[in-house]
C-alpha cells in the first residue's frame, strides 16, 4: 500500500508541476503578443451637390438700403466669398448647404423682413427670364430646420422655406405705371412650429380687368393650408407642381395640397420664379434661423 500511495503521489507532482510551467508559458506567451490597438474611425465628410448655375443669393448683409445679392458665375464660390460665408455655407456632416438668416437693416423691397434666400434664374445672371403657369415648372426640395430662435411665448419663429413669386413684364410694369418689375408671392411655404403652412394668394374682385390684376393691392392672401404631418427638424422633402390653371404642393410624398380654379387661372397673366432657402418673419431681437438644404431639383 505504501508503494501504490508512493506512486500515485510522484504522478500528481510530476502533472501538476507540468500544468504551473504549461500556465506560466502561456502567460509569458499572451504578455509578448502585440495588443491590437483600435482603430478610430474616421469622420465622413460629405459636401452637398447643389447646382447654383440658374440661382442667385440674397443675404442678410448690406449697407442698409439694399441686401447683398450674388449671381452666378460669383455663386460658385461661395464657400470662399467673404461676403457670403457667414450666410451660406457648407455643413460637411449633414451633407447639406446651411442658409443664416437675422433680422438686419438690410431687407428688400415692400418688406420688413431680412433673408438669406435663393432666387431661381432661368438665364444665369438675368432676373428678366422667368416662366408662366401655361409654360409650367417643377421644384423638387430635401431640406430640414437647423435652428430657430423663439419668440417671447416660447414659440419657434416662422420662416418661409419656398416661394413662388410673380413678376411683372416690363411692358406690364409701364402700363399700370410701376416703377419696379414686383408682384406678389403666388405661394408662400413655411416652417411654422414644426409643422408646414402653405398660403396662396386669391383674388379680391373676380371680375376685375386684366389690367386690374396687374395691381398688387387686387390679390389677397388665402386662409392658409397646414400640412397633417410635423416635420420637426428632421430631414422632408417638398415638391411643387405648375401647369397650366394648377398648383400642386407635395410633402414627403404623400400628403397633397391642390389648388385649381379662377383664382390661379387669372393668375396665369404673371411671369414667376420659384425661391429657397431662410426667410425668417421676424424682427425680435437676437432671432434667428439656419436652414438646411440638401438637394434642389428644377425643370420647367
Amino acid at each position: 500500500m505504501n508503494y501504490k500511495l508512493g506512486l500515485i503521489l510522484f504522478f500528481l507532482c510530476l502533472f501538476s508541476g507540468y500544468s504551473l510551467e504549461a500556465q506560466s508559458s502561456m502567460d509569458i506567451a499572451d504578455k509578448e503578443k502585440p495588443k491590437r490597438v483600435k482603430k478610430k474611425k474616421k469622420k465622413k465628410y460629405k459636401l452637398p451637390d447643389i447646382d447654383l448655375t440658374h440661382w442667385k443669393v440674397t443675404t442678410p448683409a448690406g449697407d442698409g438700403k439694399k441686401p447683398v445679392e450674388v449671381s452666378p458665375p460669383e455663386i460658385f464660390d461661395y464657400a470662399t466669398d467673404e461676403r457670403l460665408i457667414p450666410y451660406m455655407y457648407n455643413d460637411s456632416s449633414k451633407g447639406a448647404l446651411v442658409f443664416y438668416a437675422y433680422p438686419s437693416k438690410a431687407t428688400t423691397r415692400n418688406t420688413k423682413y431680412s433673408r438669406s434666400e435663393l432666387r431661381e434664374q432661368m438665364e444665369p445672371g438675368n432676373n428678366s427670364v422667368n416662366w408662366t403657369f401655361k409654360e409650367g415648372g417643377y421644384l423638387k426640395v430635401k431640406m430640414a430646420m437647423d435652428k430657430v430662435s423663439k419668440d417671447a411665448n416660447g414659440k419657434p419663429h416662422r420662416v418661409i422655406i419656398t416661394q413662388i413669386h410673380g413678376r411683372l413684364t416690363n411692358e406690364q410694369r409701364d402700363l399700370i405705371g410701376e416703377d419696379d418689375n414686383n408682384a406678389p408671392p403666388m405661394l408662400k411655404i413655411y416652417w411654422q412650429d414644426g409643422k408646414i403652412r402653405v398660403k396662396t394668394k386669391i383674388l379680391k374682385n373676380l371680375s376685375a380687368g386684366s389690367e386690374d390684376i396687374l395691381h398688387e393691392d387686387a390679390w389677397d392672401d388665402d386662409k392658409g393650408f397646414n400640412f397633417e404631418q410635423k416635420v420637426g427638424y428632421q430631414k422632408f422633402t417638398l415638391e411643387v407642381k405648375i401647369s397650366d390653371g394648377e398648383m400642386v404642393i407635395v410633402l414627403n410624398k404623400n400628403e397633397y395640397k391642390v389648388y385649381k380654379g379662377i383664382h390661379i387661372q387669372k393668375w396665369g397673366v404673371f411671369e414667376n420664379y420659384f425661391k429657397v432657402g431662410n426667410y425668417l418673419q421676424t424682427r425680435d431681437e437676437g432671432a434667428f434661423a439656419k436652414v438646411r438644404v440638401y438637394d434642389i431639383e428644377v425643370s420647367h
